[in-house]
């Protein structure tokens, strides 16, 4: 099976707004029933202004990007996220994933995401783009 070339340097960008309704979605894919999470009242107590979106929601999103970046025919081997703040539900998140490293058919790419429209970076770390293979 071909894959498509990886380009050192190639890079994708994805933005959205994390939703009360994604937010419900994830809920109920995870079983994370946490206080921050589920009960605006409990999140504000805390400090925020509206309920904590899920960090690996928020995560997630980088994925957009690494699928682009990977082709069909490759997927994520390895992903290792830091998460350097919280992301309000309602608040705006632009993921990106670059590739920084190609050997072979795999890739190595830095992912960061950041609130937007501030900048400020809320997750970063490194994902491994792998050839799809079954067994």
């Amino acid at each position: 099976m071909s894959h498509a070339p990886l380009k050192l340097g190639a890079a994708f960008a994805f933005r959205k707004t994390m939703t009360v309704a994604e937010q419900a979605m994830f809920t109920g894919i995870s079983g994370n029933l946490g206080g921050l999470y589920v009960d605006a009242v409990r999140a504000k107590k805390a400090g925020a202004s509206n309920m904590v979106a899920f960090e690996l929601a928020v995560g997630g999103l980088a994925t957009t990007c690494l699928s682009q970046l990977g082709g069909p025919t490759r997927r994520i081997g390895s992903i290792a996220l830091n998460f350097a703040a919280p992301v309000i539900v309602g608040d705006s998140v632009e993921a990106k994933a670059e590739i920084v490293e190609v050997s072979g058919e795999e890739a190595t790419c830095r992912v960061t995401c950041t609130l937007s429209p501030s900048g400020v970076t809320v997750v970063d770390g490194t994902a491994t783009l792998v050839p799809f293979a079954l067994g």
